[in-house]
């Protein structure tokens, strides 16, 4: 399909819905749309506040293909190629293809891919059956509407794309590009140890100097510097703030970079900005003024409001001034709309709730909030856990792509892990580093299938961290452990799923232009 105007725009505002056909105007405003090679689309309403804008073409789609849409934030172990459903929603992107990839004959192949560029200032969801393809931006501000005032607001660039004889991986990923032209990547390859899937939250100063050893010692023939993270753990308080001092199991957060670095390894640190207060806890008192909190939960903080921005680029700049030089922020899509992302419905914000600033939309209110870590992060690495991927691309270098894996259900690591990157392996260095999660080791997992796993993440050119447990592999182990470390400090090879369109947790993969297979279920 190639781009032309839509067939029908639908505004929805605060207390009117108006269709536009001929003319794009209405009471107090309009929609504008320059369309080249791309469709710019602009809203202004003077009179009233803004909620969605609908936009649809009609078409007729082609027999015989399967659909692929993305996540709103990370994947669940359901993304997938599957036949026509009008009733399902595919955040940001939308790819159309007959064929299979697992057939390497691509003659009469044709995928089109349907998307907004990244950074859009809406959020956006595609819909498509028979007759029609169907994009929703939602403008609001959280569940209310948003009061643009005077302002125009660009609410996203669309692209539409066919790509002819090739598979359909080679087309989303080549599209990704054209949705994400600068994306904002690291000038070394990242790589390394994350203590999450063995210790969970049990560590302290001393175990994880041994994991840098640990690391440094797996990464005798890699090319470039290993990264030792430091997750959840370190605070006082178990996923929640304060987060200027460490626990009595982490007394001197600075010295303790100062020894990482001693060893060999970057440090990182683990962060969750937008709470205050645990689920099963009362809200700690006095910390925060009250207007800083959020409608929606009394215990986390409004990322619109400047105070809120102020203390995130405070405690950003702390983490750097210890000596921090990748920080992996954590819930800030949960803490925002209080679901993860498989449990989102019709669109993310739902209830009765908004934003302090009510002249934004939540895009651009969590762009800021992503922006605001950058900035004050100094030249440091960003990593997005729990991030909403089309809004941090550009502004992370990295982000975690697909829901945790496990160091003790394989199951668990089979079902996130491979489908995470095989499905999101075309973001990869077009939107940032696409990071599929940790290999974890802990014992407790069959080393036959965590070797697979192992090897799968390190040929696979993405970001690569493992969690081992000190003092538990085996000479043959180690020596797989080596090898990885030194292929994922390459980042030099070319994976591609063959198999993905008949299976979220593909097997067949072509590796340098080689067929080889993995056996996840054996």
């Amino acid at each position: 399909m190639k781009l032309r105007l839509p067939d029908l725009t639908t505004v929805c505002l605060e207390n009117q819905t108006f269709e536009l056909t001929d003319s794009l105007s209405f009471d107090g405003g309009f929609v504008s749309y320059e369309l080249t090679d791309r469709l710019n689309i602009k809203l202004k309403s003077e009179k009233q506040g803004v909620r969605f804008v609908w936009l649809r073409w009609n078409e007729s789609l082609r027999k015989d293909v399967k659909i692929l849409g993305d996540a709103w934030e990370r994947g669940y172990g359901d993304l997938e190629w599957r036949s026509v459903d009008p009733a399902r929603r595919m955040p940001w992107y939308m790819a159309i293809s007959n064929g299979t990839d697992s057939v390497r004959n691509y003659a009469d192949r044709l995928t089109e891919c349907f998307g907004v560029g990244v950074l859009p200032n809406a959020l956006a969801q595609w819909l498509c059956d028979e007759n029609s393809i169907t994009l929703c931006l939602d403008v609001r501000n959280g569940c209310a509407c948003t009061y643009l005032g005077t302002d125009i607001l660009d609410c996203a660039t669309v692209f539409f794309k066919e790509y002819e004889t090739m598979s359909a991986f080679s087309a989303l990923k080549n599209f990704c590009h054209v949705m994400s032209p600068a994306p904002l990547l690291a000038d070394h390859v990242v790589y390394g140890s994350n203590n999450w899937y063995y210790a969970y939250g049990r560590s302290s100063h001393e175990e994880i100097l041994s994991d840098s050893r640990f690391v440094k010692e797996m990464c005798t023939d890699a090319d470039t510097i290993p990264y030792m993270v430091i997750d959840d753990g370190w605070q006082p308080n178990s996923v929640d703030a304060p987060w200027h001092i460490g626990n009595d199991r982490f007394p001197d957060m600075k010295r303790l970079a100062e020894e990482m670095k001693a060893i060999g390894v970057r440090p990182g640190i683990w962060v969750r900005y937008l709470v205050n207060g645990r689920d099963d806890e009362p809200r700690k008192v006095d910390t925060f003024p009250e207007e800083w909190y959020s409608q929606r939960c009394s215990k986390t903080l409004d990322p619109s409001h400047p105070g809120v921005l102020n203390y995130v680029a405070e405690t950003t700049r702390r983490f750097i001034d210890w000596g921090y030089t990748l920080i992996k922020h954590d819930f800030s899509t949960y803490d925002i709309f209080g679901k993860w992302g498989f449990e989102f419905g019709e669109h993310m914000a739902d209830g009765n709730w908004c934003f302090h600033d009510r002249n934004k939309t939540t895009a651009q209110i969590i762009k800021n909030l992503y922006r605001t870590i950058l900035d004050a992060a100094n030249g440091a690495l960003i990593i997005g856990c729990n991030a909403i991927g089309h809004l941090c691309a550009g502004l992370h270098h990295f982000n975690r792509t697909g829901d945790d894996t496990s160091g003790y259900e394989w199951a668990r690591t089979r079902k996130m892990g491979v489908n995470t990157l095989a499905f999101r392996l075309v973001q990869n260095n077009a939107f940032y580093g696409a990071d599929a999660d940790c290999v974890g080791i802990t014992g407790e997992i069959d080393w036959k299938h965590n070797r697979q796993w192992l090897k799968l993440l390190s040929l696979s050119a993405s970001p690569f961290f493992v969690s081992c447990k000190p003092n538990l592999p085996s000479d043959s182990e180690m020596q797989d452990l080596k090898t990885a470390f030194s292929l994922a400090s390459r980042a030099s090879d070319e994976l591609i799923p063959l198999d993905w369109m008949e299976t979220v947790t593909p097997q067949k993969y072509l590796l340098n232009g080689e067929e080889i297979l993995f056996h996840w279920d054996d």
